[in-house]
């Protein structure tokens, strides 16, 4: 089918297609979908109020399902973020801080697939893996595995046969491998973790999308954050406004002027479009399969990304560009997690006990997420508060190290390297454009936070 097909698809289709599929047992276990986007901010979706990007599949996905409007991660950087999906634990736990840091074997014991596959589950896994050293992947303990070579993908790839193909074609390709040849004899566990809209590291095309999707949105005209105002960036102390942070230094190739702001939030906007027509050709596969009803699919994103606010490309530090993402959960098995929204605070360490859980299988008590399904269901009694975030990758002038406490009404972030403080009053001030921490208006609430701080600092090891 040809992109501009799938663009003007009447909606009438896209939702029969989600209302033909027949309810499943709510007793049997589910075959399990785990997708994961990199550096997805939450609002890069039509579901979350984007009115510009085209996400169609993945909007129908959020109808139909549950649609969790404040998910977040407890460290945005890939390989923190996805060993935390895949063991349900924060950094602190883990330990886990670095690009060259494996799971010791009783610890992957834990994670999720490996659970699974000792339950009897078959267990895929496509795309960038990204925990560890490539070489020390586990390849070998899963029943499909289709993941990089290279710790980072690139776009520009090579198929079986030498044929050139993008990575997000390679991945679609590869789930359509995978459900070609699923055994109908065990429930399945596939985990598809997508290159995009990751930049492409080192190369002067930040974005790399397919031929046939530059000419969507080059028409559009995006108005620029009002916090890429320059202002912003200069609000910062010394140790962070400098050209050697690299969330700065990437804003030089990628938004430093409006012209360059356009196309590169097009390219960014381009690549989530691929990631949408993936899972709606999976989708449609699934339906075909007579899979449809009994497979639980959850989307999410490993971290947000700036798109030139504050002066800022990349992610790393506290703010919502940087910490929030798209979370989905379709359950097509159960009426409770059906066209819900969500505003309860929901967490990538909640991936692996939601998984376990809905295949029946006992939670480590290591884990420190919760249940999703659960979170729904009955947000009195497991809603959260508060979160930690913490990020020490690096560390200062490249990455200032950042720890800090997430609540629904505020935010508190410390600087660690310089004992900085950040304090944001996210009811009357949820863009995050005023620093309260030095306000004497706001000492009551700092200390309250300062103190929280040091608890679960305590609490998250």
């Amino acid at each position: 089918m040809k992109l501009f097909n799938r663009w003007f698809i009447p909606l009438v289709v896209s939702v029969f297609a989600f209302f033909s599929f027949k309810q499943g047992s709510s007793t049997s276990r589910p075959n399990i979908i785990f997708l994961l986007t990199d550096d997805h901010r939450w609002n890069a979706l039509g579901a979350m109020g984007n009115r510009m990007i085209k996400t169609p599949h993945l909007d129908q996905l959020a109808a139909r399902g549950v649609l969790f409007k404040k998910a977040y991660v407890t460290t945005s950087i890939c390989c923190v973020s996805r060993a935390s999906i895949l063991s349900g634990q924060y950094m602190s736990r883990h330990k886990i801080e670095d690009f060259n840091t494996s799971f010791k074997p009783a610890a992957f014991a834990n994670t999720y697939p490996m659970l699974l596959k000792k339950a009897g589950y078959q267990i895929g896994f496509i795309g960038k893996y990204g925990v560890g050293e490539p070489k020390a992947q586990p390849s070998n303990v899963f029943d499909f595995w289709a993941g990089s070579e290279k710790p980072q993908p690139d776009y520009e790839m090579k198929d079986a046969q030498g044929n050139f193909i993008h990575h997000t074609d390679k991945v679609n390709n590869d789930i359509q491998q995978f459900l070609a040849q699923t055994q109908s004899d065990a429930p399945f566990c596939l985990s598809v973790s997508f290159k995009a809209p990751h930049i492409q590291d080192g190369d002067p095309r930040p974005f790399i999308v397919q031929e046939r999707y530059k000419p969507m949105y080059a028409n559009d005209s995006i108005p620029e954050p009002e916090k890429a105002d320059p202002k912003y960036w200069q609000s910062f102390p010394d140790f962070f406004r400098t050209d050697k942070n690299i969330a700065r230094e990437r804003w030089y190739f990628q938004f430093d002027g409006n012209r360059m702001y356009q196309e590169s939030v097009r390219q960014y906007y381009r690549l989530i479009s691929g990631v949408d027509e993936v899972v709606g050709d999976m989708m449609k596969t699934l339906q075909d399969k007579g899979l449809a009803s009994n497979t639980v699919i959850i989307f999410m994103g490993d971290n947000g990304y700036y798109l030139g606010e504050y002066g800022m490309s990349g992610k790393w530090f506290g703010h919502e560009e940087s910490i929030r993402v798209p979370l989905i959960m379709y359950d097509p098995r159960t009426p409770q997690l059906r066209k819900k929204t969500s505003n309860q605070l929901a967490l990538n360490i909640d991936i692996a006990p939601t998984i376990l859980q809905l295949a029946g299988v006992k939670v480590p008590a290591e884990m420190q997420g919760v249940n999703l399904a659960e979170l729904v269901k009955k947000p009195k009694q497991l809603a959260r508060n508060a979160f930690f975030y913490e990020h020490t990758f690096l560390g200062s002038p490249r990455l200032p190290k950042v720890e800090g406490v997430v609540r629904n009404d505020l935010k508190y972030m410390k600087y660690i390297e310089h004992n900085y403080e950040e304090l944001y009053d996210l009811r009357n001030d949820p863009d995050e454009k005023i620093n309260r921490a030095k306000d004497a208006n706001y000492l009551s609430q700092l200390e309250t936070m300062r103190t929280q701080y040091q608890t679960w600092k305590q609490k998250v090891r």
